[in-house]
């Protein structure tokens, strides 16, 4: 027999790969990696990249905002308030979120009588597609399964027709799948060229994990040169010098005891020159080429936190970097979520214009764009320093004798709809205004979006305490306000937008 003179075994790093997406014959769906396996390598790299996932749930954050609305919001009471009904805050932020981690995103759209009665988001994870139809090349349906991995044969599962193709009864499924040449099934997430370095980052993360809980393993190499023993000892003999040696608590000095000098037991380093410079480095290419993978402007604004100059030290730029990212991040990923609730709202003959209302701070806003005006007015009560000087300019608007103030509101980010509050309080003292609706004549020039043929809504500008030391502001605008000066919401937004 050949004497064994030594053993060893080698331990090989796998090449990242990506799925194959394989037409099965006897199948009538498509799986996105062995039993679509894929979805799950993705909420793994979510999970388990600390850069990604902060990334990840950031533009989410943002792609959401501050909930869906609409411009037109108060001239289609009835309309927006079905849209509110139909889309659930919860399920929009999923599907957001479903759509940057995955690629994808699903609702189910359940019908009744032939409209839309509700839509709920669904884990697209769950999914796979039907095959194409051969002529039209559209996917007629998706496969549901609540864990692919685990599919058995025997398992039953559901088959759910494609929104349009379900003749408007019972449920359909909505999926966002974006337009990639070459992959009529599952797109590839916008960031797949850098999920490399989100496995390397956690591959980093897990070797500093175990360096540190078992401080000698995988820098030495412990040689008996007395001969090698059977499998069975080698086990044992391994057992009993990690046990010794590895870890916090290993022994700090070992006892051997040797036949001799030349049988002595020998412990070789695998040395690593600055360990420490070499590990930062990798650190950070990870997190770099993440950043890059996902388009964002300033790292900061994921709340990713970058050391020394750039951009989280000037103010301006990143103002700039914020800009930039809503413009060619945030805005595209909404506008097709958007396109989504259009098209589904459409069933129910509801045309809104829809926009998300963001989360950004007042002073970082693109002012061209009118949403994002509006969208702030919202929830602003107009008393913050960076509104004074913008409504010490406006003129207002005197109210005549031919008008009799019947009801009044502080404005407040919980306040219920305009229209709402104006039936539900208004409509209480609807007999004074009635016995006036004749006289009333409106005012082209002064006529808001938010009045009616018997009522108008204007804003007066108010103390909630007062004080002997009040602002010469404050002053001003109180001594307006007992004039009977008040104001339009177009009027403040005007001022906004020139501010």
């Amino acid at each position: 027999m050949k004497k064994i003179e030594s053993e060893y075994s080698v331990v090989s790093l796998s090449k990242y790969t990506a799925p194959e997406i394989i037409e099965i014959r006897n199948k009538e769906w498509v799986l996105y990696g062995a039993n679509n396996s894929y979805f799950k390598y993705l909420i793994d790299r979510f999970t388990g990249s600390t850069t990604n996932g902060a990334i990840i749930n950031g533009i989410a954050r943002m792609i959401y905002g501050n909930g869906i609305s609409a411009l037109d919001a108060n001239r289609k009471p009835e309309s927006y308030a079905q849209m509110i009904s139909l889309f659930k805050k919860k399920d929009l932020r999923r599907f957001a979120i479903d759509r940057k981690m995955l690629g994808m995103a699903a609702f189910q759209v359940t019908y009744e009588k032939g409209k839309v009665k509700l839509t709920s988001h669904f884990p697209m994870n769950m999914l796979a597609p039907e095959k194409r139809n051969e002529k039209s090349g559209e996917i007629e349906a998706w496969y549901f399964h609540p864990d692919w991995e685990k599919y058995k044969p025997s398992d039953t599962v559901e088959r759910i027709p494609s929104f349009g193709f379900g003749n408007k009864k019972g449920n359909e499924i909505f999926v966002l799948q974006p337009y990639v040449a070459g992959h009529p099934y599952f797109p590839p997430v916008d960031y797949v060229g850098a999920l490399p370095y989100a496995v390397l980052e956690e591959e980093i993360a897990d070797y500093l994990i175990n360096d540190t809980l078992n401080g000698f393993s995988g820098t030495k190499v412990v040689n008996f040169n007395n001969g090698v023993p059977d499998e069975k000892k080698r086990d044992l003999i391994k057992r009993d010098i990690l046990k010794k040696v590895t870890g916090a608590r290993g022994e700090k000095v070992i006892i051997a005891f040797n036949a001799n000098k030349e049988s002595a037991t020998t412990v070789d380093d695998f040395p690593l020159n600055d360990a420490p410079a070499h590990y930062q480095y990798l650190a950070d290419e990870c997190r770099n080429k993440l950043i890059i993978g996902h388009s964002i402007t300033s790292p900061m604004l994921v709340g990713v936190r970058e050391t020394g100059g750039g951009l989280g030290n000037n103010a301006d730029e990143i103002k700039t970097a914020s800009l930039l990212l809503d413009n060619i991040t945030i805005k595209p990923l909404q506008e097709e979520i958007i396109e989504v609730l259009d098209a589904i709202l459409a069933v129910n003959d509801i045309s809104l214009k829809l926009y998300f209302k963001t989360i950004q701070p007042l002073e970082f806003l693109d002012t061209t764009q009118p949403q994002q005006a509006l969208s702030s007015d919202e929830n602003n009560n107009f008393s913050d320093e960076d509104g004074h000087a913008m409504l010490e300019n406006l003129k207002g608007e005197e109210i005549t004798e031919e008008w009799e103030l019947v009801d009044k509101r502080l404005v407040a980010d919980d306040n219920e709809n305009i229209e709402d509050w104006a039936n539900n309080h208004i409509k209480k003292k609807l007999s004074i205004i009635e016995k006036l609706a004749q006289a009333i004549k409106s005012n082209p020039n002064a006529k808001s979006v938010l009045d009616r043929d018997i009522y108008k809504v204007r804003y007066e500008y108010s103390q909630k305490y007062s004080s002997g030391t009040s602002r010469d502001f404050c002053l001003k605008m109180m001594s307006r306000t007992g004039s009977g000066v008040v104001y339009r919401k177009e009027d403040m937004i005007r001022r906004v937008l020139e501010a």
